[in-house]
């Protein structure tokens, strides 16, 4: 026992990357380029999505710590030792197994890769308090720099490759959608309804890309009182006609999740539930005319606002009118700089990818009540906004039965 290592590398089997090896080298190149600006010596990163960003591997915590260590020379995955060999099968760069026949273990092996003594990047909207004194204890740094703000930017910005992905994603969406679709009947559970589209979009992932890891495809369908909020999880609530509908799918490709919304109504839709689904669809029609590269994240947000106040519906607003899509999920990462909110200035450049989904929640009791939201995604190019959502919306598609 007193003999086991604090860490070694286990290396077997054949990798498997979700992008080619020069993709991740072009992300590291950039990386460094911010760590010399910075004046940063090595970045010691421990959130989900920048080590899987730039490296590939996605870890699975279960309360462990994972880490990945960059430093101007070297790039090394920190793992623990449940994992096996997997983590360097899946990552780019090389890989540290850490034991745990010791506290810290994981701390130690960071500070094999990275020294002690140095200037230290880090997530400061990741690492914890905990975590942050073991950096210190184990890294003794000269100084620290928060590289979070940096590596979102970074992100922000997707390649190619990236946006082929993106696409990919999105037409498996609404594959998911269209299955979901054909379950709709009254009577069906929403669990029914969801495993539906979550079997095909999984089937589909499979079948497009055989050589990664399936896991987080997801599915949140929603009816009646359900629709209220755009991330209630699914019940086994029964379906009844009339009831307003909210259809999510979510594929998850090599932690890259894509996204499709659609209100639906079963069987009819009353005047008041009509009038208020037109002018969301109406909202959402102007807001993706106004993504254009150069744009800015608050003006767009600003007309929108102004279009549902000219209705009398901008008190029913949820939520800011979109986000960025890329290496985030419902459980790690969030690119907040490219939001559509009021405090957001980003420009909008070619490159980016964006979604547009207007959601408005009117409360039990009054005329229209349920939650509508519509989701498209759009591709900044240089010719201009590539939308990649296919699934049809609006009354004339969407009123089963």
């Amino acid at each position: 026992m007193q003999n086991r290592p604090q860490h070694f590398q286990f290396h077997q089997g054949n990798r498997e990357l979700p992008f080619a090896p020069e993709e991740y080298a072009q992300r590291l190149q950039g990386l460094r380029a911010i760590m010399v600006r910075e004046g940063v010596d090595v970045v010691v990163f421990t959130s989900m999505h920048n080590i899987a960003y730039y490296s590939g591997f996605l870890y699975c915590s279960f309360g462990r710590p994972y880490g990945l260590v960059v430093t101007l020379q070297d790039t090394v995955t920190l793992s623990a030792g449940i994992d096996g060999a997997q983590p360097w099968r899946r990552g780019y760069g090389d890989n540290l197994t850490y034991t745990d026949w010791e506290r810290d273990n994981f701390w130690r092996a960071a500070a094999h890769v990275a020294g002690q003594g140095r200037r230290v990047g880090y997530e400061g909207d990741h690492l914890t308090l905990t975590q942050a004194a073991l950096l210190e204890a184990f890294l003794a740094p000269e100084a620290k720099i928060d590289m979070a703000p940096a590596t979102m930017q970074q992100r922000m910005r997707k390649s190619p490759a990236e946006r082929d992905l993106i696409r990919a994603g999105a037409n498996v969406a609404d594959l998911g959608g269209a299955a979901i679709r054909e379950a709709i009947r009254p009577g069906a559970r929403e669990i029914d309804i969801a495993m539906a589209g979550r079997d095909a979009m999984e089937l589909e992932i499979a079948r497009r890309f055989p050589q990664a890891e399936y896991r987080d495809t997801w599915v949140w369908f929603q009816s009646g009182i359900n629709t209220d909020g755009a991330h209630n999880p699914v019940t086994s609530r029964k379906l009844e006609h009339g009831d307003i509908l909210s259809l999510n799918t979510f594929p998850m490709i090599s932690g890259y999740y894509t996204a499709l919304e659609r209100t639906l109504f079963l069987g009819e839709v009353d005047a008041d539930s009509l009038r208020i689904w037109q002018a969301n669809i109406a909202a959402h029609e102007l807001g993706l005319s106004l993504l254009r590269p150069g744009a800015r994240c608050y003006d767009v947000t600003a007309e929108i606002n102004a279009f549902f106040a000219e209705h009398d519906l901008l008190q029913y607003r949820s939520f800011g009118y979109g986000h960025s899509f890329g290496v985030l999920s419902h459980y790690y990462g969030r690119e907040a700089g490219l939001e559509l909110r009021e405090d957001i200035d980003t420009v909008i450049e070619p490159g980016m990818v964006i979604s547009m989904e207007p959601m408005l929640t009117i409360p039990e009791g009054l005329p229209g009540a349920g939650g509508y939201r519509e989701h498209d995604i759009v591709i900044m190019t240089e010719e201009g906004p590539e939308n990649i959502t296919g699934f049809p919306y609006g009354p004339e598609a969407n009123v089963i039965g």
